[in-house]
């Protein structure tokens, strides 16, 4: 079967409701889990990112592909959602990301401006799990009081992350898949305090 000729949702309505509600909440509770629509993914996106590609991505966004992503994920994306490319992050409404240990650092993607900090680079991280040895704890709001979370993300990830926050309204909002369930890590979380073994 071509890969273009992979189905999207089963339910194109419902399906797209049930992923944009997924990701609203993950932004809105981070370090929560929540659970996207099921769909067949070509190779090179896991479930939940590629519901997530369905619903977000459009003929007017502009998407960075990791460049290990398998050309039938860009195949896919082009024939259900009319995105168009770049290889430059900088410029990039999305970024898909498949290997946190070779994406580019968090500075390389945009943060927005003063005038439009929305106007940044949204990232769609795949993980092979949301659980791993990498830990944080985070604060911000939606957050009672702080969260510990354990995830693949490494240290120096997070590293990054706290130096980004310090520029706040700038920066970046994103979202991790694994299968089909979704953490999301709004710019708007912390780290909290100084971390053991960092």
């Amino acid at each position: 079967m071509l890969t273009t000729q992979l189905p999207g949702f089963k339910d194109p309505v419902h399906d797209a409701q049930q992923t944009f509600r997924a990701l609203l909440d993950a932004l809105a509770r981070p370090g929560i889990q929540q659970t996207t629509a099921s769909l067949t993914p070509p190779e090179g996106l896991n479930p939940g990112c590629a519901a997530a590609c369905l619903t977000l991505l459009d003929l007017e966004t502009t998407v960075w592909l990791q460049p290990d992503i398998a050309e039938s994920a860009r195949s896919w994306l082009v024939f259900h959602t009319g995105c168009r490319f770049t290889a430059q992050p900088q410029t990039a409404d999305f970024a898909v990301i498949n290997n946190v240990e070779t994406m580019p650092n968090l500075e390389d993607f945009n943060w927005g401006t003063a005038a439009y900090p929305e106007a940044s680079t949204s990232l769609l991280i795949q993980l092979p799990a949301l659980e791993g040895t990498g830990s944080a704890t985070l604060q911000g709001p939606g957050i009672l009081e702080s969260i510990t979370l354990q995830t693949p993300l490494s240290t120096d990830f997070w590293q990054q992350w706290q130096a980004m926050t310090a520029h706040y309204p700038l920066g970046l909002d994103v979202w991790c898949f694994a299968d089909r369930q979704v953490l999301g890590l709004p710019r708007t979380t912390r780290i909290a305090g100084k971390q053991e073994g960092w």
